[in-house]
């Protein structure tokens, strides 16, 4: 059984297709499809049904797939301790990071990181954080820059990087804006447009309702906060936005007893060995917010 084969079928398995395989592996669509063939005929099993243009994982795909990502993880661990008995600091390095983090604090980063480290090359996914944290515990990636959990996960480590307090915003004119000392009882008489109530800073939001027995009335929800910005900005309702995503189309509503600070930072495994690449990205994390 071969490395590659393997790759292929965790690629595709993640893909659900070739095509999106073979473009994250740098391959052709034919290469792929010959290395996914060759693993089929080898184990004497189909891998994946083909059904329209999405291919799903058959009981033999299932089985495989833990076994594969295992195995591959092992392959990479031993090639990243054998790298780290040396101070280069090169190979590929995978990491994931939410929409927000990676759009307004990750820039500046990889970018020294890149010029400082050319010979790296940087796999990035955006993922919302709490798939993060998911993927992490399977190990598909070295590190992870999002929001912080509300809780502690006992195999992975969590270190804050920036402090994200948000603060209460409306379109200047909302009827909100024209009350000097707001409740939370008064925001629950108006429509919220609030990232799902399943993330991380949606439950800080809803404990705090459901604190005082308080019903949300979010009207809309995404996890996108510059689509919610937008929204909030024509007045389509009120909404809990970070203090750095606000300007002069928002104004901020002073609401008593309703404090939201999260924390974005780094995660890795506490299992896992980091490559050269991954501990010098996140020194340059740490050295970024001192």
């Amino acid at each position: 059984m071969e490395i590659q084969w393997l790759k292929a079928f965790l690629a595709i398995a993640e893909r659900g297709s070739v095509s999106g395989a073979a473009e994250h592996l740098h391959l052709t669509q034919p290469a792929a499809s010959k290395r996914l063939a060759a693993l089929e005929q080898q184990l004497q099993a189909p891998l994946f049904d083909r059904i329209g243009r999405r291919l799903q994982l058959t009981d033999a795909g299932r089985a495989l797939l833990p076994r594969a990502r295992h195995i591959l993880n092992e392959i990479s661990d031993t090639e990243q301790e054998l790298r780290a008995l040396g101070d280069t600091v090169s190979g590929s390095l995978r990491i994931a990071t939410s929409h927000h983090v990676g759009l307004h604090h990750l820039p500046p980063v990889l970018k020294q990181f890149s010029n400082r480290y050319p010979q790296v090359v940087l796999d990035i996914d955006f993922v919302d954080s709490e798939q993060a944290y998911e993927a992490l515990m399977a190990a598909k990636y070295e590190l992870a820059v999002v929001t912080l959990a509300l809780k502690e996960y006992p195999h992975l480590n969590a270190q804050v990087i920036w402090p994200d307090p948000c603060v209460v915003v409306a379109a200047p004119g909302h009827p909100l804006t024209k009350i000097p000392e707001l409740e939370l009882a008064d925001l629950a008489n108006y429509p919220a447009i609030l990232p799902d109530l399943n993330t991380y800073t949606g439950r800080l939001i809803k404990r705090e309702f459901d604190a005082q027995k308080l019903k949300l009335s979010a009207k809309l929800a995404t996890n996108f906060l510059e689509t919610i910005k937008m929204m909030a900005c024509v007045g389509l309702g009120w909404s809990v936005l970070p203090h750095t995503l606000v300007d002069e189309s928002l104004a901020i509503l002073p609401v008593k007893k309703l404090q939201v600070l999260r924390n974005l930072g780094v995660i890795s495994h506490r299992g896992r060995t980091l490559s050269n690449a991954a501990s010098a990205l996140q020194r340059m994390l740490f050295e970024a917010n001192p």
